[in-house]
């Protein structure tokens, strides 16, 4: 029983964030299926970047133009340049760790989408 509560106690106190991950996200009964499910949200995410990189790149525009400075844009660009060598080298590195196994592209894949999602929340941090 004290093993129950402590196991209790533990999961409230530990964010639910902490537990998930776009693999256990997708469920799924096979690899086949969770890989299938990590691709299309990797799609989805690529997506959202995108369009949130767009947002920021307007506020960007805008800025250097009230400023009469042209550094936003090209600073911005310079920074989704470095963040995705980063992202892509990052889950490379994440994905060796697999040792060619065969959850190898699931690895990639949601290490991508979880850094991908934290640079769509960065962007729209800084879009007016």
């Amino acid at each position: 029983m004290r093993s129950i509560v402590a196991g209790f106690l533990f999961a409230l106190g530990v964010p639910s964030g902490v537990f998930a991950d776009p693999a256990t996200e997708c469920g799924g009964s096979s690899q086949v299926e969770i890989g299938a499910c990590v691709a299309d949200t990797l799609q989805r995410v690529d997506a959202t970047i995108d369009m949130y990189l767009g947002f920021a790149m307007n506020s960007a525009e805008e800025l250097d133009n009230v400023t009469e400075r042209a550094v936003t844009v090209p600073a911005l660009e310079v920074s989704q340049a470095a963040w995705s060598a980063y992202r892509d080298a990052h889950c490379d590195y994440v994905g060796a760790t697999f040792g060619g196994g065969s959850g190898t592209r699931i690895a990639i894949d949601s290490c991508k989408i979880e850094l991908g999602r934290d640079r769509a929340k960065d962007l729209m941090r800084y879009v007016q």
